[in-house]
C-alpha cells in the first residue's frame, strides 16, 4: 500500500535577498551574472529569531488554513532538516509540540538535505504498507542561510530558507509513490559540509578551512566544491533515473513531469539535455525561492499542481541529489 501526496503546504520566510542586494555588496558581480550562473532572482532568508522548527510549524499551518487538515488524524511526523534549532530535542519534537498533535503519534528527525524528501517519502510510504501508520506529516525545513559566511558569494547566490509540509495517506490501486531507490558516495561528502560548529575539530577537507578559502571564520562557514558536486550530479544522475524506471518498469516517454531537486538551472540544463526530456516535462521552478535543499522538491511539486501540471492519472519521476553526497528517487501515479 504505497504512499499517497494529499496535499502540499509551503511556508516561505518574508525577508527577501534580492540579486541587486547581492550585487550592492559584491560590486564586481552584476544582476545579470548572478541570475545567468544560477537562474536565481531572489531567495527568502529567515529573520534572526526564526529557526528551522519555526518555518516548519508555519507550512504546517499553511497545509491546514489551505486544505483543511486534521491534526488531530495525523499518527506520524517525519521532519526533513539538516539545521536544527539546537542538538537536542530534537526538531520533530518541538514541531510536535507546538502543533499540539496527538500523543500517541511517532515523531523522527531526517538528516538528509538535498535527498531528503524522496527519501521521507519511502520511509513514509513504508510505514503506512507495513499498517504502522495511517497518515503521515512530511516536513522539509531549513535555514542555510545560518550556515553561510557573509563573504562568500558562491553560495550566498545560492541557497534560501524554506518549509514545506506534505499529507501522506494510503493510496487507491494503481496510484501513490513506488520505485524507489537509494543510493550514497559517502567518501565524497567532504564536497559539501559544514567545518564549523560541530563538536568535531577537524576531520573535513582541508579546503573546507575558511581560512583556505580567503574568508574570516563566522561558525559554520559551508563549503561547496561546485566542481565536484557538478561531477558528482552528472554522473549519478542518470543510471539512477535508469534504476527508477526499470523498477517501475516504464519507459521515459511515460513520465509526464519530471521533478528533480532545484539546484540551480546551469546543472539542471545539463541534465535535462544529458537525459534527452522534452523542456515542457522537465520542471525548473527556483528563480524566486533559490535552492532551499530538502525543500525544493515539494515546493516545485505544489507550485505545478497548481499550475494544473500534475492532473489525475499522470506520472511524475522524482529525484533529489547533493548533500552526503547521496541520491534518492521515485515514481508518483498522481
Amino acid at each position: 500500500m504505497p504512499a499517497a501526496i494529499a496535499a502540499i503546504g509551503v511556508h516561505l520566510p518574508e525577508r527577501v535577498l534580492t540579486n541587486e542586494d547581492l550585487a550592492a555588496e559584491f560590486p564586481d558581480w552584476t544582476v545579470a551574472k548572478i541570475a545567468g550562473k544560477t537562474g536565481i532572482d531572489g531567495r527568502h532568508i529567515a529573520a534572526d529569531d526564526e529557526f528551522s522548527s519555526d518555518l516548519a510549524v508555519g507550512a504546517v499551518r499553511a497545509l491546514q488554513r489551505d486544505h483543511d487538515v486534521d491534526l488531530s488524524t495525523i499518527d506520524h511526523l517525519i521532519v526533513v532538516t539538516q539545521t536544527p534549532d539546537h542538538p537536542m530535542p530534537a526538531v520533530s519534537s518541538i514541531v510536535h509540540g507546538a502543533l499540539g498533535l496527538p500523543t500517541d503519534c511517532g515523531t523522527v528527525d531526517l538528516a538528509l538535505g538535498c535527498s531528503g524528501y524522496v527519501h521521507g517519502l519511502g520511509l513514509a510510504s513504508a510505514l503506512l504498507d507495513a499498517g504502522q501508520a495511517s497518515r503521515v506529516l512530511l516536513v522539509t525545513a531549513d535555514t542555510y542561510s545560518r550556515l553561510l559566511n557573509p563573504a562568500d558569494r558562491g553560495v550566498r547566490t545560492i541557497f534560501g530558507d524554506g518549509a514545506t509540509a506534505t499529507l501522506l495517506e494510503p493510496a487507491a490501486p494503481g496510484r501513490g509513490a513506488s520505485a524507489f531507490v537509494y543510493g550514497s558516495e559517502g567518501s565524497g561528502g567532504g564536497a559539501l559540509c559544514v567545518p564549523g560548529g560541530g563538536l568535531r575539530d577537524g576531520g573535513l577537507p582541508e579546503a573546507a578551512d575558511p581560512a583556505r578559502r580567503g574568508l574570516t571564520a563566522s561558525g559554520a562557514d559551508l563549503y561547496m566544491d561546485g566542481p565536484a558536486v557538478f561531477e558528482f550530479t552528472l554522473r549519478v544522475v542518470p543510471p539512477a533515473v535508469e534504476r527508477v524506471l526499470a523498477k517501475a518498469g516504464v519507459e521515459r516517454d511515460a513520465i509526464d513531469t519530471w521533478v528533480f531537486h532545484q539546484a540551480n538551472a546551469f546543472m539542471l540544463g545539463h541534465l535535462r539535455r544529458k537525459l534527452g526530456v522534452p523542456e515542457d516535462r522537465f520542471v525548473v521552478d527556483l528563480a524566486d525561492v533559490g535552492n532551499t535543499v530538502s525543500s525544493t522538491i515539494p515546493i516545485a511539486l505544489a507550485r505545478a499542481k497548481d499550475r494544473g501540471a500534475l492532473a489525475e492519472g499522470s506520472r511524475s519521476l522524482l529525484l533529489g541529489f547533493g548533500v552526503g553526497l547521496a541520491w534518492s528517487g521515485a515514481i508518483i501515479d498522481w
